[in-house]
């Protein structure tokens, strides 16, 4: 089965953030977004830790102990960037001062509810940090994962048997087949990697999917 890389989903997602917006990029996965950001566009990246204007990735050697993003990663500043209190930066999170944040998930609902920060067993270590402030305060949140989980399962599920983060709240998912939206007609197909169609991709998750 063809996929898309890491590389190109996050490239993906990037191609879709408009001219001007000021973007939150979750820890993990969603992290590789800000190596992939149009030339020419300005994007004012954020992070929970207080830090707005990041740019890609240092090069190697050139990295910064003390320039780090939420996700403890070295990070580069945009010349116009800033820190601040961690206070400041939840509170322009809280306030609806974000365009988008992009997250991972667990799973995500057929009606966008959001699991990302437990899977409910017993030796998992929760750790919900911003996600419920972010998914909760962003305009909108775009998901980035992987369709399915280890087990070839869908992550993207009529109902979360995970614990929620957030209900109702994801626009998009970009994933490794597909960049799926959720709509109020229910789950609609924007682009799909080569070869897997609307059919296709319709039997691998279970769920009515709209055609483009």
């Amino acid at each position: 089965m063809k996929r898309w890389s890491r590389q190109e989903m996050a490239a993906r997602l990037a191609h879709d953030i408009p001219e001007g917006a000021v973007v939150n990029l979750g820890i993990g996965l969603p992290t590789l977004v800000a190596a992939h950001l149009p030339a020419g566009r300005e994007i004012m990246l954020h992070s929970e830790n207080g830090v707005l204007g990041m740019g890609p990735p240092p090069a190697a050697g050139q990295e910064d102990a003390e320039l780090i993003n939420a996700g403890k990663q070295p990070v580069t500043l945009r010349p116009g960037g800033s820190f601040f209190h961690q206070a400041d930066s939840f509170a322009m999170m809280r306030g609806g001062h974000l365009d988008l944040c992009v997250l991972g998930a667990f799973q995500v609902s057929a009606r966008g509810d959001l699991a990302n920060w437990h899977t409910g067993a017993a030796d998992a270590i929760p750790a919900v940090g911003g996600a419920m402030d972010l998914a909760q305060g962003a305009k909108q949140v775009y998901v980035l994962m992987e369709l399915l989980d280890r087990d070839g399962a869908p992550k993207l599920v009529a109902d979360c048997s995970y614990p929620l983060t957030a209900a109702r709240c994801v626009a998009r998912i970009y994933s490794d087949l597909a960049v799926i939206a959720i709509t109020a007609s229910g789950l609609q197909l924007l682009d799909s990697c080569e070869g897997q169609d609307h059919h296709t991709l319709q039997a691998l998750l279970g769920l009515p999917l709209n055609p483009p």
